[in-house]
């Protein structure tokens, strides 16, 4: 065995002698620098090391797992005795393929990111056992197969499967017979599945089996908190004319592609050079454009190096269509088709817990041909999901943002759903944007991508007016009984509190609330804001209870103890008029004792609000910091605090006083988690919960066909943070939560309560008019210069010493205004100044805006700040954030 290694590292010497066979691999190490390193290939590993490979290299004192960029004959211009071999190779074949190896490095280089960190992004976690492993066996010279060293992922599942075998009459009775039964009307059953329904139930699958009535098989499955979704096969429902419509025209574009479709592979960056710093030719990244997506520039004609010919061209649609109108079950037909000509297919929707429901959908459908990728999963089972797709034996997977980097083999079809949700973004580490890479990773790959939304954003309205994106509208609701619902203005500066004696639940909303709960139908307020109050307010000097270590208010979480609201005095019930807006005809404003604040007593005192206050804790939303709510004043230490504002906490319970016959739910970012949300929606799916209180969690996409009714209790708080696009975020989020109401055969209606009953979002909200406020806010961003008519870089810092990060911004705002771009003015440099939240977590933020028309400049002073990186002192953190979303 040793001998015929020797004669085969012999061999393989000999060729790369005669053929110049690379002796070095580029390999890119997951640590904050942009540039990958040179490592030597040795003999025994050259037919193992290839783009795409990882492999295992020491870094100083550490050995990390890298992955090779590309491979070279030349020696780096450095000492040949600092070159490192490389220590072992981890996987028989590369994990990653040559079409999302590319894809990831143009990636880095449009954000200025490094290289080994946008890798960490697509590659499953590797443990530390395992790379002890690694170095011990890759002593050996042998390649190393994770799956093979650990074993990863996975659990076996005991499936009930009904037979053919008629059982004899009146042998069966009680559970046996109704596990029975449900078997032969759903199909297969995981019985772990069944114990949840049936208390004896695997006492009646055992019967049953010896009876020859079921058969039982045993199956691995990842963990996962989705796997108890239900998966009985169901029959693709019939499309509506503008459905099928937009099924064909997908479909055209898939029939399109050649089966053999190839992809444009990036130009590798140079052997030793930034993988940053010089994008492709042709490529998204390295053109300009007016429009916010970075595949703006990619069209057929751009000519990139591509393996497919011209006919086989990638398209893009946006599937713009009215909440409820189906666009789900076209993205199953469009991935159906996909899977029938050998490829596979990625969907991403915003938060995966939050849409049980699409899953559940997906499973039905395709079965085990889906893989779901979302946080719950171990790492041990993200690698087994991972090398699922890896090995093509599961072609679609469904994810949020990080889906966008599933090895899915051949891929044909991206889809991206609710793509205007600002959750796509990402707002920490690599600052990606999956729509936008969504639309650069399909035209690289030759595959069709479908971005969907009822509310589309500016940047995609944009691309469909420059013929990037071509427009595909359901204009209705698939359900032929459903309409849109009508949409009710409530002018707070009109209507006071209602029976309950707060004065955001106005007493058309009271009443509102009151009719639909007689109807037996079922409701969602939205309020998007956490906790119990948003502050804590001196009443004598005015001081609001703020953070130690971020600049921001405390929110009063008050925990499980509900208030005892006291009603306000009875007002006779008045019905809503069709179609009304502003001022509810037949009502009289009341004026009923306002109930805005609690006040908090002083030591040894008791209230009437002093269970509420018993506890209760502060907490900061930012640094997750609680603590105690004090009793006094921290400025002038009077004993005058009061909690202000209305939280979700706060409405659940004044909801629940004040409609003690309803069932009551929350869902929020502190009652749910994966499981959790799963619940709450399912209960409100069953009917068991009447009346359901959320932040925006609940306008995610759910479909609820019993909610007639939908309450915005204040419109306004979206719309006043300090952020150009504050406008598009609220209109979107008023048409998204007015989308819950009314999707079957019993119409909806929605309150929206606003003190600014007349501003362009709402207004255009109450309209359903998606257009009407997609032109004017066009019309808005070009006046001002803002995106989609411009592009955006934000530079920040922070740091623990004020001066520090003031002066730090102040020298890399200099450099951006002192490089070629900048001089010429074809770089607006706005700022330095503070952040909006100037101080987070005990460091000090500034930040620095870069503006600029076209794409090309803005990379280049982008380009002159990044070099000026290495000048600033090490405490200081620098984020550079190309097309930001989050401008806090």
């Amino acid at each position: 065995m040793n001998g015929s290694r020797f004669l085969s590292q012999r061999l393989l010497c000999y060729l790369r002698q005669a053929h110049r066979m690379p002796s070095y691999a580029v390999v890119a190490v997951p640590v904050p620098l942009s540039q990958p390193f040179h490592y030597a290939i040795p003999a025994h590993f050259a037919a193992e090391v290839r783009p795409g490979a990882r492999v295992l290299c020491e870094f100083g004192r550490r050995r990390l797992v890298g992955v090779v960029l590309t491979l070279s004959d030349r020696a780096p211009p450095v000492d040949p005795t600092r070159i490192k071999p490389i220590a072992a190779v981890v996987d028989p074949e590369p994990a990653l393929p040559a079409e999302l190896l590319a894809f990831l490095q143009e990636l880095a280089a449009y954000y200025f990111a490094p290289i080994g960190e946008v890798l960490r992004l697509a590659l499953p976690a590797l443990e530390r056992d395992q790379v002890k492993a690694m170095s011990a066996k890759g002593a050996f010279g042998g390649p190393l197969d994770l799956a093979r060293q650990k074993q990863v992922g996975g659990r076996k599942v005991l499936f009930a499967c009904p037979t053919d075998a008629l059982e004899p009459p009146g042998t069966l009775r009680g559970q046996a017979a109704a596990v029975l039964a449900l078997l032969r009307a759903s199909g297969e059953q995981p019985v772990a599945r069944l114990e949840e329904r049936f208390k004896a139930a695997r006492a009646a699958v055992k019967k049953l089996a010896g009876m020859g009535l079921v058969t039982l098989d045993e199956r691995e499955r990842p963990r996962d908190p989705f796997f108890r979704l239900p998966e009985t096969p169901d029959s693709p429902p019939e499309l509506n004319e503008a459905q099928a419509l937009a099924a064909e025209r997908i479909d055209a574009a898939l029939a399109a592609l050649a089966p053999t479709a190839g992809f444009a592979v990036a130009s590798s960056p140079a052997a030793g050079s930034s993988a940053a710093s010089s994008p492709a030719a042709g490529s998204p990244a390295a053109s300009s454009s007016a429009a916010s997506s970075p595949a703006a520039s990619s069209p057929a004609a751009s000519s990139p190096a591509t393996g497919s010919s011209a006919a086989s061209s990638p398209a893009a649609f946006l599937l713009f269509g009215v909440t409820g109108s189906g666009k789900t079950e076209v993205y199953l037909r469009a991935i159906a088709t996909c899977l029938a000509q050998g490829r596979g297919a990625l969907m991403m929707v915003p938060e995966i817990a939050l849409t049980p429901q699409v899953v559940a959908r997906f499973r039905a459908r395709f079965g085990d041909d889906l893989a779901v990728l979302h946080s719950g999963l171990s790492d041990a089972d993200r690698h087994a999901m991972w090398t699922s797709l890896r090995t093509g034996r599961v072609r679609v997977a469904i994810g949020a943002r990080s889906a966008l980097f599933a090895p899915v083999p051949d891929l044909g079809l991206i889809l991206v759903d609710e793509e205007h949700d600002g959750s796509f973004k990402q707002e920490e580490g690599v600052r990606y944007h999956a729509r936008d890479m969504a639309l650069l990773r399909a035209y690289r790959a030759g595959a069709v991508c479908v971005l969907g939304s009822a509310t589309p954003s500016l940047e995609s309205i944009a691309l469909v007016r420059r013929g990037k994106l071509t427009e595909l509208r359901l204009p209705e609701r698939a359900h032929r009984e459903a309409t849109l619902p009508e949409v009710h203005l409530v002018d707070l500066r009109k209507f006071g509190a209602g029976p309950s004696g707060d004065k955001l639940i106005s007493l058309p909303l009271h009443r509102a609330i009151e009719q639909a709960l007689k109807a037996k139908d079922q409701i969602i307020l939205f309020l998007n804001r956490r906790g119990f109050a948003p502050s804590v307010v001196c009443e004598a000097c005015g001081t609001v209870e703020t953070c130690a270590s971020c600049s921001v208010a405390l929110t009063y979480h008050r925990g499980r103890r509900a208030p005892r609201a006291t009603p306000g005095p009875h007002v006779a019930s008045a019905a809503l008029s069709s179609g009304q807006t502003g001022e509810l005809p037949g009502l009289t404003p009341p004026r009923p004792p306002p109930r805005g604040k609690l006040l908090v007593p002083p030591p040894g005192h008791d209230t009437d609000d002093d269970h509420v206050l018993r506890g209760g804790r502060l907490r900061c939303h930012y640094c997750d910091y609680t603590g105690p709510l004090p009793d006094r004043c921290s400025a002038c230490n009077a004993p005058s605090l009061a909690l202000e504002g209305l939280g979700t906490e706060r409405l659940e319970a004044t909801i629940a006083e004040s409609f003690p016959e309803a069932r009551v739910g929350r869902l929020d970012r502190d009652v749910a988690g994966a499981d959790k949300t799963e619940a709450i929606l399912n209960r409100m799916r069953a009917g068991e919960i009447d009346i359901l209180v959320g932040t925006q969690m609940v306008t995610k996409g759910h479909d609820l066909p019993s909610v007639t009714l939908v309450g915005v209790v204040n419109a306004d708080a979206a719309l006043s943070i300090p952020d150009f696009r504050a406008a598009e975020r609220g209109f979107q989020l008023l048409v998204q939560v007015a989308g819950r109401a009314g999707r079957r055969d019993r119409p909806g209606r929605v309150l929206i309560q606003t003190r600014n009953p007349q501003h362009p979002a709402v207004a255009f909200a109450a309209a359903h008019d998606v257009e009407g406020f997609l032109r004017r806010e066009l019309v808005d961003r070009q006046e001002v210069g803002y995106p989609p008519y411009s592009r955006l870089a934000l530079i920040r810092v922070d740091a623990p010493d004020e001066q520090v990060a003031r002066d730090a911004i102040g020298l890399l705002a200099a450099r951006a205004r002192t490089s070629p771009e900048g001089l010429a003015r074809r770089v607006d440099v706005l700022g330095p100044s503070a952040a909006p939240i100037a101080k987070l977590r005990n460091r000090y933020r500034f930040r620095v805006l870069l503006r600029a028309d076209e794409r090309g400049p803005l990379r280049a002073a982008v380009a002159a700040v990044n070099e000026a990186k290495n000048s600033i002192e090490r405490s200081v953190r620098i984020v550079i954030d190309i097309d930001p979303v989050a401008m806090l």
